[in-house]
């Protein structure tokens, strides 16, 4: 009996190791299709956000009919037409899109770098907090290297991304699959 809604039980979880394991490999096919054309996975991305971004766009476009009062229906329309918009353009121009999103990851990188080293220098009294400082500066470095590089890395960065989570989802679940064979 499962006591939380959370909870799966572990005899559930062994039945089905072989799903993991093909999942895990699956994923590991496809991140080596990935890394074999960085840059059309990098425009698959960029679609993928696009098609979010349009979605998003009409459902805020939608939503803004539902709104009483015209300052609540301003916003939700002019935030509609912005991400209409921006999804529109990723699939306009795929090259352009990836451009802007790998200047915005560099930043999102470099920032939370810098948040982690702050983190870590705040638990110095604590053991491990070198660790954190360390992911932290890898983190920013990984950001500046991508601002350093821009714009001539976008059209590959995001796909390196892609496919480097898809290898290491891959990997992950292939062994926690096999672990649970056992």
């Amino acid at each position: 009996m499962v006591d939380s809604f959370d909870e799966v039980p572990p005899s559930v979880m062994h039945e089905k190791w072989g799903w993991f394991a093909g999942l895990g490999l699956l994923l590991l096919i496809c991140g080596a299709i990935a890394l074999g054309n960085l840059l059309v996975a990098t425009v698959a991305s960029v679609y993928y956000v696009g098609m979010l971004m349009l979605i998003g766009g009409i459902v805020h476009l939608a939503h803004a009919f539902q709104m009483r009062g015209w300052e609540h229906v301003v916003f939700w329309v002019l935030s509609g037409i912005l991400y209409t918009l921006a999804g529109i353009l990723a699939f306009a121009n795929p090259l352009l899109a990836s451009e802007a999103l790998t200047l915005f990851l560099a930043i999102a990188l470099v920032i939370a770098g810098t948040f982690r080293v702050w983190v870590g220098r705040r638990l110095k009294p604590l053991p491990g907090w070198f660790w954190i400082i360390v992911s932290g500066l890898a983190t920013a470095v990984a950001g500046i290297a991508i601002m350093v590089g821009w714009p001539g890395n976008s059209l590959w960065i995001l796909g390196l991304f892609l496919a480097f989570d898809l290898i290491f989802q891959g990997w992950t679940l292939v062994v926690f699959g096999l672990v649970l064979r056992r």
